[in-house]
């Protein structure tokens, strides 16, 4: 039998995440990244991968300079929480100060399991091992996504530099397992509870 001194209480923090994906070398719209970044008072970035290669299937964005991308994120005093895009290689690891070669992060926030990950090896498609009630947080499409999938939700916040089918150039929030998604400009276009 335990006594109440041994019993150890699990704290639920409030945690605010921004999260954003596909900065394909763009340092403009990395700043208005950033930029965001500091205006939201986010607890943690979270970036979705393919951070300073464009890939061979998108044009190049405009103002392509990695070089000003490296320096960027390299200066954050906390480091982001990344994972490996597919247009993401070792030779980028070795430039940026923290790790970004992981295929997927779990994260716990606000009594939710997120599970993050670019969006090539798993998607709504072929899913990870999920849970009931568990998140799926990809990047890769280009295109913001909302979707309630009966044993999880499914959400993307877009592109930071080449968005597709007519979406903006974007990021999203989650606080309080709510989710809002943001142009760079921090316009709001959508929420999700």
């Amino acid at each position: 039998m335990q006594n109440n001194d041994d019993r150890k209480e699990r704290r639920v923090e409030r945690m605010k995440l921004m999260i954003a994906s596909d900065i394909h070398g763009a340092a403009s719209c990395c700043r208005k990244m950033l930029e965001a970044f500091e205006r939201e008072r986010a607890d943690r970035l979270v970036l979705l991968g393919d951070i300073l290669y464009h890939g061979p299937r998108n044009d190049l964005p405009e103002d392509y300079d990695p070089k000003k991308v490296i320096a960027m994120l390299n200066s954050l005093p906390d480091q982001p929480l990344c994972v490996r895009g597919n247009c993401d290689t070792e030779v980028d690891q070795m430039v940026l100060g923290f790790p970004i070669m992981a295929d997927y992060a779990l994260i716990e926030a606000d009594g939710q399991t997120v599970f993050a990950t670019h969006g090539h090896l798993y998607n709504p498609m072929h899913l990870p091992p999920l849970k009931q009630g568990d998140i799926l947080l990809c990047g890769h499409t280009h295109v913001p996504a909302w979707e309630d999938c009966g044993a999880y939700r499914y959400f993307n916040p877009g592109s930071v530099s080449i968005p597709k089918e007519g979406s903006s150039r974007g990021y999203m929030l989650m606080e309080k397992s709510a989710f809002t998604w943001k142009t760079l400009d921090g316009n709001v276009y959508h929420r999700s509870d």
